[in-house]
């Protein structure tokens, strides 16, 4: 049964939600775990395969753009690919919509800002994990 946490940030900036899932990516990939990366849309997924290189100075995050071009994959996959198509140990969901098959990953993190169709949609999320059995956990930044 995966462990579910949803991050809320304090506030809404341009890239908030962008940074958060880069340095929660970078946190998991330096725990030895591998990341799945699940993007709204290709432009979002490109921008964030971008920040991932440039996010912090001193951080180095192996990752690659889902589907894979070769035989190996990187720690972190970055795509819109459905989250069941992927083999990873943690689904950093960047979309507004629950994650299809999520059940097969070790760890769902939900990203959350001050938005107001953003907290309505994730409280929405927070309600399905619920009813699905799973008992999400919240952490306020």
């Amino acid at each position: 049964m995966p462990r579910i946490d949803f991050y809320v940030l304090p506030d809404h900036r341009e890239n908030g939600r962008a940074l958060l899932a880069c340095r929660l990516a970078d946190k998991a990939y330096q725990l030895g775990h591998t990341v799945y990366l699940f993007m709204p849309s290709e432009v979002q997924a490109a921008a964030l395969d971008d920040l991932l290189w440039t996010f912090r100075q001193d951080s180095f995050v192996p990752h690659e753009r889902f589907p894979l071009t070769g035989e190996l994959a990187s720690p972190v996959l970055i795509g819109t690919a459905s989250p069941a198509e992927v083999n990873a140990q943690v689904l950093i969901n960047c979309t507004e919509t629950l994650p299809e098959n999520f059940v097969h990953y070790e760890r769902i993190v939900e990203l959350v800002d001050s938005q107001t169709e953003v907290l309505a949609k994730s409280r929405e999320r927070f309600r399905q994990y619920r009813d699905r059995g799973f008992t999400p956990e919240t952490h306020k930044l």
